[in-house]
């Protein structure tokens, strides 16, 4: 649905995206997460044609996005920064929505305020933050997008509200295979949606995987040894991608196969050997950690 290759963005001097590469399935829901000043908000306004890449290609449906008012009505992107036209009222934004995307349901609009509970003749800018968020969500998924572009799109939301914009999303994807890109940093909303996720640094893709994948290669180890021997042992044929002593016991953060690493702790006759579950936010930590960015102790 979505295929970008080797794509690059630059602003004067600062290179925000570097010859990026990146696939979505379409009737997926792919987590983009990375650092700050990654690169995350400008590659998705690239995916939706606000900006143009400076090198490589981007296409949806095998289209090229930019300037392709054909194709941008099929694809609703909801920003960080939410902006409405002055003084209208939700029932005014729709009118306006209706003039752009062929695809516009009214029947769809008006069931979902039941969902949202909020009369259309409200004025928009008189709403909270959270509410506006709703109204975002509200107006997005009466166009009836094949794409829809998310960035940082639960920010201010209620928990309740939360949950039911994610049951929203999840029907839309099972009934109409409506393609997902979310950027946050809310890690556990990501691990709750997503089935694919990428995470970049400095502009690149440093990770790109199945979310369970991710998982299955990534393991959390508590192990205890019985001579400094069998500590050098385990550590020499494993990628550790950090390390932590309580006591006498050391708790490793292992990428690999778990039979294999299971064979080497088993090989060194351990004291103590576990394997532990790893959040999706450990593993965006020490995959980070690995190119550099890593949780340092500041004293000031």
């Amino acid at each position: 649905m979505i295929n970008v290759d080797k794509i690059s963005k630059s602003f004067d001097s600062y290179e925000a995206v570097s010859e990026m590469n990146l696939t979505v399935k379409k009737g997926s829901i792919y987590g983009l997460l990375g650092s700050n000043g990654a690169g995350k908000t400008t590659l998705l306004k690239m995916l939706v044609g606000i900006y143009k890449q400076d090198s490589g290609t981007i296409k949806i449906k095998n289209e090229a996005i930019y300037e392709n008012l054909p194709l941008k009505q099929v694809v609703v992107f909801i920003p960080d920064a939410l902006y409405f036209l002055p003084q209208s009222t939700i029932k005014s934004m729709a009118d306006f929505y209706s003039h752009f995307y062929a695809n516009w349901n009214q029947e769809r609009f008006e069931k979902l305020q039941q969902v949202f509970e909020m009369k259309p003749t409200q004025k928009i800018q008189r709403l909270s933050k959270g509410m506006q968020r709703q109204v975002s969500f509200w107006l997005a998924l009466s166009c009836m997008p094949e794409v829809l572009i998310l960035d940082e799109p639960l920010d201010g939301l209620d928990p309740v509200m939360r949950q039911k914009i994610k049951n929203l999303l999840f029907q839309e994807v099972a009934e109409r295979e409506m393609t997902i890109m979310i950027s946050s940093h809310n890690l556990r909303e990501i691990e709750d949606i997503c089935d694919h996720v990428g995470i970049m640094h400095k502009g690149k893709l440093i990770v790109e995987k199945d979310l369970d994948d991710l998982k299955a290669d990534t393991h959390k180890i508590q192990i205890a040894f019985s001579d400094k021997e069998n500590e050098k042992l385990f550590t020499q044929d494993l990628k550790i991608l950090h390390t932590e002593k309580r006591g006498s016991v050391y708790v490793y953060i292992v990428k690999g196969n778990v039979e294999s690493i299971k064979r080497v702790a088993k090989s060194v006759n351990p004291l103590i050997f576990d394997l532990l579950p790893l959040t999706l936010e450990e593993i965006f930590v020490y995959e980070m950690g690995g190119v550099g960015y890593e949780i340092e102790n500041v004293l000031l």
